[in-house]
C-alpha cells in the first residue's frame, strides 16, 4: 500500500480523510498537526502516527503522498519540501498565500516532475461536472455570459480566526471562497484576458480583508463573466451559470446549508417555448470522494490533475487583479 501524510488536522483534514479510508491502495501514515491534541484524534481514526513537525513526514521516505491542509502561509513551504523529497501532493485552495510563492511551487513540480494538485473540489460536483460534461457537448451552444454567486454567513468573533489575519492569508472572501468560481470559470471558459472589481469591508471588522467581492472578467472571445463572493450572504447561497446561444446550464447548491445541489438546463430558440430541466443530486458531499479518485489517477498515469499547480496561480492571479483595480480603478490586463 502506498502511504500518505495528511499535514493539517482540521475541518479539511477530517473532510479528505474519508476517501482515503476507503482507498485499498492507500493508507494514512501520519497526521501532523500544529496542535498536538488534534493530530492525535484524526490519527487514531486511522491507525497512523501523529506529530507537530511536518518536517517528520516530508522526511519519511516511506511517504508516497503529501496533503498540504494548513493555513496559506505555509503552503508553498511544505508543498516545495515534500515535492524535493519525492512525494506528490495536493494542497488545498488557495494555493499559496502570494503570486511568487505559487510560481515557485509550480517551477519545482516541474523539476522534480511530482504531481501538484491545488485542492478545488468544487470541480467535482457531480452537478459541476454533469454541466461541463454538457457545456463541452454543445448543449447550449456558444458561451455568452456566466455569472455567480458564492456567499456565506459570517460568525461573531471572524476578525479572531486565521482567515482573518493578513499575514497568514493572501486575501478576504473573494480569495477565501470566491476563488472557486473564478476556477469554475476559467475551466469552463478558458484563460481570462481582463478583469476589473471592486473590494470592500462595510460589516464584519476584518480589514483591511473585503468581507465583499465583486469581480467582472472577460476572456479572449469576449464573453463576460461577474462574481460576488459575500461574508453577509445571510443564508448560505451558490449559484453558478453559464448562458449559451441556445440555453443555460444552472447549477444552485452544494448540499447541507446551501440546499440540495440542482442542475437546471434550459433549452432556448428563438420564437420557440423555452423549456427546461432540473437534475438534483441528493445525500452527501462526493467532491471530497471524486477529487481524491481524480488526484489518484493523476498519480498513475503521471499525468496533470484536474486542478493543478498552473490552475491554482491562475486563479490567484485573477483575485490579485481585482485587488489591483478595485485600488486603481482601472481595467487589468492579464499577461
Amino acid at each position: 500500500m502506498k502511504n500518505v501524510a495528511i499535514i493539517g488536522a482540521g475541518l479539511q483534514g477530517r473532510r479528505r480523510l474519508g476517501p482515503i479510508l476507503e482507498d485499498k491502495d492507500y493508507k494514512v501514515s501520519w497526521v501532523i498537526d500544529i496542535v498536538a491534541e488534534r493530530a492525535k484524534n484524526l490519527a487514531k481514526l486511522c491507525g497512523a502516527k501523529s506529530g507537530t513537525s511536518w518536517r517528520d513526514a516530508a522526511s519519511d521516505k516511506d511517504v508516497d503522498v503529501v496533503l498540504v491542509l494548513t493555513y496559506p502561509d505555509s503552503h508553498a513551504q511544505i508543498s516545495i519540501e515534500a515535492m524535493k523529497k519525492g512525494k506528490d501532493v495536493l494542497c488545498e485552495k488557495p494555493l499559496a498565500k502570494t503570486l511568487d510563492e505559487a510560481k515557485k511551487m509550480i517551477e519545482v513540480s516541474k523539476k522534480t516532475k511530482k504531481i501538484l494538485k491545488c485542492g478545488f473540489n468544487h470541480r467535482h460536483h457531480p452537478g459541476v461536472l454533469e454541466a461541463y460534461r454538457l457545456f463541452k457537448d454543445n448543449t447550449i451552444g456558444k458561451a455568452v455570459f456566466g455569472r455567480g454567486t458564492y456567499g456565506i454567513v459570517g460568525r461573531q468573533g471572524l476578525e479572531n480566526e486565521w482567515r482573518s489575519d493578513p499575514k497568514i492569508v493572501g486575501g478576504g472572501q473573494l480569495m477565501e471562497q470566491g476563488i472557486h468560481l473564478v476556477d469554475l470559470f476559467c475551466w469552463f471558459l478558458g484563460d481570462m484576458e481582463k478583469v476589473t472589481g471592486f473590494v470592500n469591508t462595510n460589516f464584519w471588522p476584518i480589514r483591511p480583508l473585503e468581507d465583499n467581492g465583486f469581480a467582472l472578467m472577460q476572456n479572449k472571445d469576449g464573453v463576460m463573466t461577474s462574481i460576488h463572493s459575500s461574508l453577509t450572504q445571510w443564508i448560505n447561497l451558490f449559484v453558478f451559470e453559464i448562458y449559451g446561444e441556445k440555453g443555460s446550464l444552472s447549477i444552485q447548491g452544494l448540499g447541507g446549508s446551501y440546499g440540495v445541489e440542482k442542475l437546471i438546463i434550459g433549452q432556448h430558440e428563438q420564437n420557440k417555448q423555452f423549456s427546461y430541466k432540473t437534475l438534483e443530486f441528493r445525500g452527501s458531499d462526493i467532491s471530497w470522494r471524486n477529487e481524491w479518485k481524480e488526484f489518484i489517477r493523476a498519480i498513475k498515469s503521471r499525468k496533470e490533475p484536474m486542478g493543478n499547480g498552473f490552475d491554482g496561480l491562475q486563479a490567484m492571479k485573477i483575485i490579485e487583479a481585482v485587488y489591483k483595480a478595485s485600488k486603481t480603478e482601472k481595467t487589468v490586463v492579464l499577461k
